[in-house]
């Protein structure tokens, strides 16, 4: 009984092989904690462009304009939540828009 206490208290040996542990591999950076949620309104820095978060799929976070169009891939490190006064302007500007296009008949 005492041999059997002992050998599970022992470090199992490795022999040369990787162990697959739950810490982060390291230079990764961990994206669970800090992803946006679907139909947030974020900012793409990289693009200097603004969208919906669609879908977080193969390390990338997937946008769409406000007002549809083709979405677009950014990289997780590049893509973050607009502020209060970036949500107003870019409400604003979608205002303009539609005004624009209402007043050269595009839309009723």
């Amino acid at each position: 009984m005492n041999s059997e206490k002992q050998r599970e208290a022992a470090p199992v040996p490795s022999h040369g092989r990787k162990t697959t542990g739950t810490t982060p591999r390291p230079g990764r950076p961990e994206t669970e904690a800090t992803r946006l949620p679907v139909g947030e309104l974020a900012h793409d820095v990289r693009q200097e462009r603004c969208g919906i978060v669609m879908d977080h799929q193969d390390g990338f976070v997937w946008l769409r304009p406000e007002g549809g169009g083709t979405e677009w891939t950014a990289l997780p490190g590049d893509v973050r939540p607009l502020n209060v006064r970036e949500r107003a302007e870019t409400v604003m500007w979608a205002q303009v828009a539609r005004a624009n296009a209402r007043s050269r008949g595009e839309v009723l």
